[in-house]
């Protein structure tokens, strides 16, 4: 038996792929918000710009899944990474050529968000269909390690095109890197199964029900909402925090660093580990989220602070690879796509409420009292998951089960590195990174 993942051609492209777009996108916030504030001096051009983002992304996530599970997600991911190509490409050769239109890049904005919808939800069903069995845990502690290596390293590439080249190359770099990616996807070949064709309503509703239809993910979702949503709290107020209390600038700097370093050791914890009661673990690992939250609100001095969002990001990365397997091995394959885009979407929903709450109820009671309760629900909600049978009760299955969700995935040397001679013209794929931080 194969004893790496990486042995695997067909996953062997999809992480390759998979980590040079992580890259390539950790690079590009720094550098968006630099090229903005140049080209128009307002914060809220660059709010406009995000947004653009952000609200296509949200109300197309459930249609996304739907695509993903009707069609190949292998070329949904395809087409998706050659729309975000071009969209990025777009915007670096505006800002190379020296006369940005914030018009044209809130377009571009707009395209990569719709594209993102549809490419998020074929993320676990790329996973559940490459790998198998035992290594499908350690495949996606390899995604999140991956992940938390471009949030480490991003930012100072970022830094280091923004300082010598200039903010465009980073999104040509951005570009380029789901170039890699779609032309990666193209070598590989993963058996489809397709469905029956019925309604888009009734489609969502049966992803729906299989949401509702288990205790241990619904209730879970509601306390990975309201980790986003604490989560925005922190980086709404946290940056103002550090620079007037903690010693500058340099301390949020220190501070946003350690949770890139605790994401990324959480991600290796979990591909050495194989938690009883995964789903019971990974929400106790991210009700520590209240250290840096509580931290914050003291304020304690700037090391505890630090090490407080090194811990919670911790849990963060062990959660993610930890959930992904579970994920995919408990939902039929057929659904795993609108499943996950329901997941992303009750996630990614949490956020903006932080954003447009935190600075309000700061303004109106100080920063203390929206970070306290920030850090009072998501440990409350977070650990108290625990008192749900499903989570409780929630067993990782033995190896030699690959559970429904690899049931209709084909045997392993059907999934290669190379399209072989098709006789069905059917294949299947992608990748993700669950709760965003």
């Amino acid at each position: 038996m194969t004893s790496h993942p990486l042995r695997l051609p067909g996953f062997r492209l999809l992480f390759i792929g998979r980590t040079a777009s992580t890259l390539g996108d950790a690079v590009v916030p720094a550098a968006l918000a630099i090229a903005i504030t140049r080209a128009t001096g307002s914060s809220g051009a660059l709010a406009l710009v995000l947004g653009c983002a952000m609200v296509p992304r949200l109300l197309l996530l459930p249609v996304g899944g739907v695509v993903g599970d009707r069609f190949n997600p292998r070329l949904v991911a395809l087409a998706t990474d050659l729309v975000r190509a071009l969209a990025q490409l777009m915007v670096g050769l505006e800002l190379l050529g020296g006369h940005p239109s914030l018009p044209h890049i809130a377009a571009a904005s707009a395209a990569g968000g719709v594209a993102s919808a549809f490419a998020m939800p074929t993320a676990s069903p790329l996973v559940a269909a490459t790998v198998r069995g035992e290594l499908r845990l350690r495949a996606n502690a390899l995604l999140g390690t991956a992940t938390g290596a471009a949030r480490l390293g991003g930012p100072a590439l970022a830094g280091l095109l923004v300082y010598t080249a200039g903010p465009g190359w980073a999104f040509v770099v951005d570009g380029a890197s789901f170039l890699l990616s779609a032309a990666l996807l193209t070598r590989l070949t993963v058996e489809h199964v397709p469905q029956d064709r019925r309604s888009l309503r009734r489609d969502l509703a049966e992803g729906w029900s299989e949401v509702r239809s288990r205790d241990w993910y619904w209730t879970s979702l509601i306390a990975h909402g309201v980790w986003n949503g604490a989560s925005a709290v922190l980086l709404t107020l946290g940056p103002l925090i550090a620079a007037t209390r903690l010693g500058g600038d340099g301390a949020w700097v220190a501070l946003t660093q350690a949770g890139a370093v605790g994401l990324l050791v959480g991600s290796l914890i979990a591909g050495r580990l194989r938690p009883r009661r995964p789903v019971l673990a990974g929400n106790l690992a991210l009700a520590l989220y209240g250290l840096p939250l509580l931290a914050l609100a003291v304020p304690a001095p700037a090391p505890v602070a630090v090490a407080a969002q090194a811990v919670a990001l911790t849990g963060l990365g062990f959660l993610n690879p930890v959930w992904a397997t579970v994920v995919q091995q408990d939902f039929p394959a057929r659904t795993l796509a609108r499943v996950t885009s329901y997941d992303w979407l009750l996630s990614l929903a949490a956020a903006p409420l932080g954003y447009v709450l935190a600075p309000l109820a700061a303004e109106a009671w100080g920063s203390r009292v929206p970070l306290l309760v920030a850090a009072g629900l998501v440990t409350l909600v977070c650990a108290g998951t625990a008192a749900v049978p499903g989570v409780r009760r929630h067993g990782m299955r033995p190896a030699a089960d690959t559970g429904p969700g690899t049931a209709a995935s084909p045997a392993p040397e059907q999934v290669t590195g190379r399209p072989p001679a098709r006789a069905r013209g059917q294949e299947q794929e992608e990748t993700r990174a669950r709760v965003e931080a």
